[in-house]
């Protein structure tokens, strides 16, 4: 029997304790506690995890692109390259940052276009890549074109966390690292995100800029730990910088932090999935999984994949049967006014020209696939994406002999 794909796991009931405790004292804004409020707990737990110096909580993973970039100290209406396969969140955050998007090409594999992104290079002030999909780009050859010129990364890892590059920590390799705590996502809040850093500038520049008024933002220090170094950045900026409010609530933290232990596993249950379902679906011929990266070992939670040898009918065709048969599929380029088909982003200054990426949206399917699932459930969904496309080639094949 097919499951919910669509419900996540359940919150760990070691948050329940925290959060009636917080709900009794009411202590849910993170600069109430004299120390060790959960919001700053969080960060330091999610630093450690990470193995980098400083993590800033705030209210979304946009919200920490936004900040990441606005700590960069770009001019206004500076370029900012971003792979034109990602979500509209991260044009938006370019945008609302007064900078101007730039997008590059991506391949059937979802992933950047080197070709492309190096002939843009030398016209933008900074980069934001998204593992879109938790699907990794180039990161050695995408580094080495940027430490060339000087330029900055951010890396949007909204759908990577845990996934490793070279035994890298995905979100480490760039200036700043951003994730989200979306209820898609690895670690579940329904609402949130995290930036990291091992720059003590940018990240001061940051918890300043989310909204640490006054001298909030001693509550971010930790003696004997880099605090020297913080809080000379944080001195430099105090009331130099615009205030947003995008911070994180307490409740927040404590539904996020009793999920950190829970990441290796979701890891490799995820992967066994995807890998699981893969290697079933791809023995069709009319189904495509693109394969990872060498250096790269990923941490799935959905499943992506291209139809071959379909017109757009056919597409449509094989949306609708699997659906029907109890597997929800999109297709990027196909589904009405998706947030991730760059041509449906009106608000961009600059629309450009992506044959090749648009090419990919109009076959590109996106499914979910917990880590929660069973290997059984795993199986009865491959069967019904295979069954669905064969329920629509197998009528192709047949009207043409």
């Amino acid at each position: 029997m097919l499951p919910n794909m669509h419900d996540a796991e359940p919150i760990p009931a070691a948050a329940r304790a925290e959060i009636d405790r917080l709900l009794q004292t009411g202590d849910l804004f993170r600069y109430t506690a004299p120390e060790d409020a959960p919001v700053a707990l969080l960060e330091r737990e999610f630093a450690a995890e990470m193995g980098v110096k400083y993590a800033l909580a705030v209210s979304s993973c946009s919200a920490a692109l936004f900040l990441s970039l606005k700590a960069l100290g770009l001019p206004r209406d500076a370029r900012v390259m971003i792979p034109g396969f990602t979500f509209a969140a991260v044009p938006s955050s370019i945008v609302h940052a007064d900078l101007v998007p730039v997008l590059c090409e991506c391949g059937p594999n979802y992933r950047i276009d080197l070709k492309d992104f190096e002939a843009k290079l030398d016209t933008v002030s900074a980069v934001i890549v998204s593992h879109m999909r938790g699907h990794t780009s180039d990161m050695d050859a995408i580094m080495a074109l940027c430490d060339t010129r000087g330029i900055p990364v951010i890396e949007d890892a909204a759908h990577s966390l845990g996934t490793t590059w070279n035994g890298r920590k995905i979100g480490t390799l760039g200036k700043i690292g951003c994730f989200s705590f979306q209820s898609y996502k690895l670690l579940n809040a329904g609402e949130g995100g995290i930036l990291i850093t091992d720059d003590a500038d940018i990240v001061a520049r940051a918890v300043i800029l989310s909204g640490a008024y006054e001298h909030m933002w001693r509550k971010h220090l930790r003696p004997g730990d880099n605090g020297a170094e913080l809080e000379q950045a944080f001195q430099r900026w105090q009331n130099k910088l615009p205030l947003y409010n995008l911070r994180m609530s307490n409740l927040s933290a404590a539904v996020i932090r009793p999920q950190i232990p829970e990441i290796a596993r979701r890891v490799t249950d995820g992967r066994r999935n995807h890998d699981h379902v893969a290697a079933q679906i791809n023995a069709s011929p009319w189904i495509w999984v693109p394969e990872k990266l060498a250096p790269e070992e990923r941490a799935p939670d959905s499943l992506q994949f291209n139809l071959d040898g379909m017109d757009e009918a056919q597409v449509r065709a094989f949306v609708d049967i699997a659906e029907q048969a109890g597997v929800k599929v999109q297709v990027f380029g196909l589904t009405t006014d998706n947030a991730r088909a760059y041509w449906n982003w009106q608000f961009l200054p600059e629309m450009p020209d992506l044959p090749q990426t648009r090419a990919m949206l109009m076959c590109a399917c996106d499914t979910r696939l917990p880590a929660r699932l069973t290997l059984a459930e795993c199986d009865a969904v491959a069967a019904v994406l295979i069954q669905s496309a064969e329920a629509v080639m197998g009528e192709h094949r047949a009207y043409g002999t």
